[in-house]
């Protein structure tokens, strides 16, 4: 392997990267489990270092559970819990966080001895430093979320949990289109303007759409408003304007309206999407990857819909969530196809490739 020559290859940074994805994939849906069992507030405290070993001891469970009943949620949602059922919710809070520390390692750690070693393609090593950096800004972040309810809310706040999940998804993104560059190399083909537009418009959109599901599992929308396609037998959500703007944020019924919508809208531009690659009888593979993008989606819709009219059991809430995370990649890998890719017309017709 060359060093540090800007049109490298690289499948060993490819592999470390696609199981680095692979563990923010994991730490996304364990997030979500984190959510639905109401275990994010059980640990008070930020450690990054000393807070990787649990309790270990009978008097360590007495002080952390003690810390926990010191706070709204114990006191408003929890009263009477057991020690017991303490211990439930704060092991999924400790594998959630080990699971972040776990990924700054697997990333920091090879990323360290890839540059010693000269071993990195030059045009990756400021990506992967951006990475690094956004990793460690998710840390901060999901402390800043989790403060939010330590003192006078028992939940944490809808918009830092939206933010917490989109910066786990940016990273998400960022490290399979990262690894897909390091895979394949450096290239510089001209890509169709016209397509190139249309699949970063959905990347965006799904990205959007699932900042949007945040904000429902943060102000718990989906345990409410459970019929569908109606809501509470209105078509319009009906939404308390009184908190005025906040309610974009906090609204159930609000948030749980504008993630539909963006559904709905979502399903009729990747339909159309998918429809338009056909038609046109895209070649490297892009129509294949469109048609992929269109059924993640579908089956997402059907998934979330299922999801919504059994009030959010776990083992759906966590599926819808892990859907989302694979139909951003699917959108994600979709761009970098047709930014890589030169589609030809198999059949004759117009010579525009716009969508």
């Amino acid at each position: 392997m060359q060093r540090f020559i800007g049109r490298d290859q690289s499948r060993t940074i490819a592999i470390w990267l696609f199981v680095t994805a692979a563990l923010v994939f994991a730490m996304v849906v364990v997030g979500g489990i984190t959510r639905l069992t109401g275990s994010g507030l059980s640990i008070t405290e930020w450690k990054p270092i000393m807070g990787a070993v649990p309790p270990m001891s009978a008097a360590d469970w007495a002080e952390a559970f003690e810390k926990y009943r010191a706070i709204p949620q114990y006191e408003q949602v929890n009263a009477g819990m057991t020690l017991g059922e303490f211990k439930g919710i704060f092991w999924w809070e400790w594998i959630h966080r080990q699971l972040g520390r776990l990924i700054g390692f697997v990333f920091a750690a090879p990323f360290a001895v890839f540059l010693v070693l000269r071993r990195m393609p030059r045009r990756l090593i400021w990506r992967c430093a951006v990475l690094l950096g956004l990793g460690g800004l998710q840390g901060l972040i999901g402390w800043w979320m989790v403060s939010s309810g330590l003192s006078e809310r028992v939940d944490v706040a809808p918009e830092r949990l939206a933010t917490h999940l989109g910066l786990a998804l940016l990273i998400f993104a960022g490290l399979i289109w990262t690894g897909l560059e390091a895979w394949n190399g450096e290239e510089h083909s001209r890509h169709p303007v016209g397509w190139s537009r249309g699949a970063a418009i959905l990347l965006a959109a799904v990205f959007v759409q699932c900042l949007l599901g945040g904000l429902v599992a943060g102000a718990k929308a989906g345990l409410v408003y459970t019929d569908w396609p109606m809501m509470n037998g209105q078509w319009l959500a009906p939404v308390e304007w009184g908190a005025g703007g906040l309610a974009f944020l906090h609204d159930q019924a609000l948030v749980q309206f504008n993630h539909r919508i963006v559904a709905y809208g979502l399903l009729i531009g990747g339909t159309v999407y998918a429809v338009q690659a056909w038609r046109w009888r895209l070649a490297e593979g892009l129509g294949m990857s469109a048609f992929a993008l269109a059924a993640a989606l579908w089956l997402q819709a059907a998934l979330g819909v299922v999801t919504l009219i059994n009030a959010v059991p776990l083992w759906l809430g966590a599926l819808h969530q892990a859907g989302a995370a694979l139909v951003l990649a699917t959108a994600t890998v979709n761009l970098w196809l047709v930014r890589r890719s030169q589609p030809r017309l198999f059949m004759s017709g117009p010579r525009s490739t716009g969508l």
